[in-house]
């Protein structure tokens, strides 16, 4: 690894960040353990609560190793490091570094070599993450009391009102992944087509475990599907880069 994608400042910020994330998890670990004696909960229900949250949390995660893997062939392994382990979600980082490079004139699939880039989109991954901060302790109790207001009212049109929140989210995503032809078109469908099918497996045939690995499945089905999607179709039909 070279460059200053990965130079060393970066790489110690992204351990400072790491050592702080996983301390506050001992912390609460260790409180909740504590808590737990004095309540009289027996240890080996303790021992199989924490393995149960450790296995559920970190298969789940697969998902975040991969965003963290596209995002570090173009940014370097530090940034992409750093913005997944606290407020970074894949669905934010992804689309916020795509369009900020292409706005840019850079591209995902190569390495940023521009400083100035470089530090355009890691301004844009992370101001985009900081109006929760504020909208969360500041509006969030009005919010809910205006949903929960139509819920009372008509629980339908509640219901309604949050898949149509839903849907405009993931909509706002759509032009995105559907501007690079065909290929971009069939990879979406296919991942939409895996969770459709995890869904069925989860709803019909009772399989509750999938729910934590429905993402990792569609995920790591659609980019097996692109690469043999890429050797199948004319070149003429694919995306300029590949």
């Amino acid at each position: 690894m070279q460059g200053f994608q990965n130079g060393p400042f970066l790489f110690l910020l992204g351990g400072l960040v790491g050592v702080f994330v996983i301390s506050q998890s001992v912390f609460f670990l260790v409180k909740a353990t504590a808590r737990s004696r004095e309540l009289g909960i027996g240890r080996e229900i303790v021992r199989k609560t924490i393995l149960s949250s450790a296995i559920f949390s970190v298969l789940p995660s697969v998902s975040i190793l991969l965003g963290l893997i596209t995002l570090s062939y173009a940014l370097g392994l530090p940034l992409p490091w750093i913005r997944l382990s606290v407020l970074g979600a894949v669905t934010y980082e992804l689309p916020a570094a795509t369009a900020a490079m292409q706005t840019l004139g850079a591209s995902i699939t190569e390495p940023v070599t521009d400083t100035q880039v470089f530090s355009a989109v890691a301004w844009v991954m992370t101001l985009g993450c900081i109006a929760p901060l504020f909208i969360i302790p500041l509006f969030l109790k009005k919010i809910q009391s205006g949903v929960l207001s139509i819920q009372k009212k008509d629980n339908r049109w509640g219901q309604i009102f949050m898949s149509a929140l839903f849907i405009g989210m993931i909509s706002a995503f759509l032009g995105m992944g559907i501007s690079g032809g065909i290929l971009p078109i069939m990879v979406l469908l296919s991942s939409a087509l895996l969770m459709g099918i995890c869904a069925v497996l989860i709803t019909v045939c009772k399989w509750t475990w999938l729910e934590n690995f429905a993402l990792p499945v569609s995920m790591l089905g659609a980019m097996a599907l692109a690469v043999w999607y890429a050797q199948i179709l004319p070149p003429g039909m694919l995306p300029a880069g590949f």
